[in-house]
């Protein structure tokens, strides 16, 4: 046997575009490796630069200060004599521009590699901005060949068994693989499967943090070459882990135990949300509070992800708002120890109501009335937003979001939907699971009949079919893309189906003015959802 080599996971969360301060992250990673005895560092897909940098690959000016910050971190890096380490960032040749990764040891580039498989689906664009490559990168380290392969290549057989056909007795990964339910599971189907066709580990390295819609979850992991998994870092957190590699296997290490269904949603909604705020560098977030399950769980995921001295709750009651929603947004707030006030919002209705009365007369009133409500509670938040500079957290689902049940410039006004992409079922799932924690959201908000209260008695059965199964339709409409016949064939009521998928497309309007949210789901309303505002399609 030779002697084990240590190859060092860098789990790092870049700023995008701050390929400055992403250098530095690098560093101090390689830093910290080397004091750990490790003689390769391995960082995520395009860690210079963050991931997806979209357009910023289209600026000429953009590609050569990433050049530069390279070429510096490669001489810094050289202090950590007999260091390898592994970046990911774009690069420019005759060719075009590449999703590259780049190995530095002693002050040079001992290797590079380009990016094949492309993605252009779900929320991938890469097609846009990189050319492929088209041969394998297998350089040796301490006597062992070591295969590069970039995010998308490992999903896809042939450029796995390229590097083995030239000579690699082990593949690295480097990924910025988003998440998304049960995507974890999916990695590692995807991993066993490429170990069994090349004989071959795989170490796999995957980024972690909030970028806009996206998070990505951490999970990096290694499998030896029989598919069994050997290590497996934290999901949603930044780590570091030493791995020992011994002829081409990599040693047994810890195994961080998955996370439950709800615990992951709960914690990529948590990472998201920071992120966006402080990455963002708002000082703090405000949520108009109603008393209700959404608004309820939105603030509980913004004590968790930026604690409670930067989170003020504005509870903005009309005259139809219930006293148990009053009594039951008091204890929330105080239960989480925000800053709670509250601002009726009776006269400003009906100084606007007064305004409009020779408009409206003899006509019957109808949501305009309770968009009136809506529009009033969202002016009053953006103000406050505006003088402290606080970011507004909207708190509409994806359940109401699908159908249109939300009011543009209302209850949709503000910088981050943070609940976005979470159907009305999850919320409540979501909820129970933040109590498990520590009771903090009252038992009544989550047995009530959800209403949103602009009108006497009003509850969301009013309008739409129970959310059980609304949330059925919307997935299978969604995210498997049946059609109306095939849900109906699916054992789903036809005026329900045929209502659902009507307010969907008829809604696509309201969506493409929405604040950004947090991706949870394989197909979210955002960058993997694109379709037509005008619209003859009967889907």
């Amino acid at each position: 046997m030779s002697n084990p080599i240590r190859v060092a996971l860098a789990q790092i969360n870049p700023l995008l575009g701050d390929c400055i301060g992403n250098a530095e992250q690098i560093y101090q990673a390689a830093h910290a490796a080397h004091t750990q005895g490790a003689s390769l560092v391995l960082t995520p897909e395009l860690a210079l630069t963050g991931y997806p940098p979209e357009d910023l690959l289209l600026r000429p000016a953009f590609i050569a200060d990433t050049q530069k910050v390279l070429d510096h971190l490669c001489q810094r890096l050289a202090v950590f004599e007999g260091l390898a380490v592994v970046v990911g960032h774009p690069s420019q040749d005759p060719v075009g521009l590449h999703n590259t990764a780049t190995v530095l040891e002693d002050g040079k580039v001992i290797a590079r590699y380009y990016k094949q498989v492309l993605p252009n689906n779900e929320v991938f664009d890469e097609k846009r901005y990189f050319v492929s490559g088209n041969t394998s990168c297998v350089f040796s380290h301490h006597g062992l060949k070591l295969g590069l392969l970039l995010c998308e290549d490992i999903w896809h057989a042939e450029p796995a068994a390229n590097a083995r056909a030239n000579g690699a007795e082990l593949l690295l990964v480097m990924n910025a693989s988003p998440y998304h339910l049960e995507k974890d599971n999916t990695r590692l189907a995807v991993l066993k499967e490429r170990t069994q066709d090349t004989g071959l580990a795989v170490v796999y390295l995957n980024m972690v943090g909030g970028q806009d819609e996206l998070v990505f979850d951490g999970g990096s992991c290694a499998l030896n070459s029989k598919g069994e998994l050997v290590m497996a870092m934290p999901h949603f957190k930044e780590a570091l882990t030493v791995l020992s590699i011994q002829d081409g296997q990599p040693l047994h290490g810890e195994i961080t135990p998955p996370l439950a269904l709800e615990a992951q949603v709960y914690s990529a909604l948590v990472m998201g949300t920071r992120d966006y705020v402080r990455k963002n560098r708002f000082p703090g977030v405000i949520i108009g509070l109603s008393g209700g399950v959404d608004s309820a769980l939105v603030l509980a995921i913004a004590v968790d992800a930026l604690g409670a001295d930067h989170v003020r709750a504005v509870m903005m009651p009309s005259p139809y708002t219930a006293e148990i929603s009053w009594i039951d947004a008091r204890e929330l707030a105080k239960n989480l120890g925000v800053q709670y006030d509250e601002i009726p919002i009776s006269q400003p209705v009906d100084a606007i109501e007064g305004v409009l009365q020779e408009q409206f007369a003899n006509r019957t009133p109808d949501a305009t009335e309770e968009n009136i409500q809506a529009r009033v509670r969202g002016t009053l938040l953006m103000a406050l937003s505006n003088k402290t500079g606080r970011l507004v957290l909207t708190t509409g689902n994806k359940s109401e979001m699908a159908v249109g049940y939300c009011t543009l410039y209302g209850d949709m006004a503000g910088g981050f939907a943070v609940i976005k992409d979470i159907a009305k079922t999850l919320v409540y799932k979501l909820c129970h699971h933040r109590n498990q924690i520590q009771l903090v959201i009252p038992e009544r908000i989550l047995t009530r009949a959800p209403s949103a209260e602009l009108r006497p008695n009003q509850t969301d059965q009013d309008s739409l079919p129970p959310y059980e199964v609304l949330d059925a339709i919307l997935m299978r409409y969604m995210e498997q893309n049946q059609s109306s016949a095939e849900i109906i064939a699916a054992g789903f009521q036809s005026a329900a189906v045929f209502t659902i998928t009507h307010l969907i497309q008829l809604n696509e309007y309201k969506r493409r003015q929405a604040p950004p949210g947090v991706r949870i789901t394989a197909r979210a309303f955002g960058r993997d959802w694109r379709y037509p505002i005008t619209s003859g399609a009967k889907l």
